[in-house]
């Protein structure tokens, strides 16, 4: 099973950006675990601020990947784009967030993309990255 990751704008600054949000684990420390307690799959990760290269990224993998779980971040309110092209793709798409977005910002409250995605985790921090996994096994 091929499973990828795709995180969006800032998170490469998790474990620094507001610690009482997003906590103080790095991305990239939470991803060894996650290869660690999933070794049966075959678990990429890519991050990027910049939209169109996750646009890239979603068509480069969304016809031969089974899964991915994608925390599209602040585009996740703003991107028609990311929603089209996940509709393009076969590959089923897990939408993540780290915090619950309605508990924040009001703007926060509507993702563009969900109507494109099998579903949402949102609020359990980091732990649902690895429920999305789980969903897929």
């Amino acid at each position: 099973m091929k499973i990828l990751i795709i995180n969006g704008p800032n998170l490469n600054l998790l474990g620094k950006r507001e610690p009482e949000i997003y906590g103080s684990d790095t991305f990239e420390d939470y991803f060894e675990t996650l290869k660690k307690t999933f070794s049966s799959i075959d678990l990429s990760y890519y991050q990027s601020n910049i939209e169109g290269e996750l646009v890239d990224k979603i068509h480069e993998v969304g016809f031969s990947y089974d899964a991915i779980l994608m925390n599209a971040g602040a585009y996740t309110h703003t991107s028609i784009a990311l929603s089209d092209a996940i509709a393009g793709v076969t590959t089923p798409v897990m939408e993540i967030h780290i915090s619950n977005i309605y508990k924040r910002e009001e703007f926060r409250h509507k993702s563009i993309i969900s109507k494109e995605c099998i579903g949402m985790i949102s609020g359990l921090g980091l732990k649902g990255y690895e429920l999305g996994l789980r969903y897929f096994l």
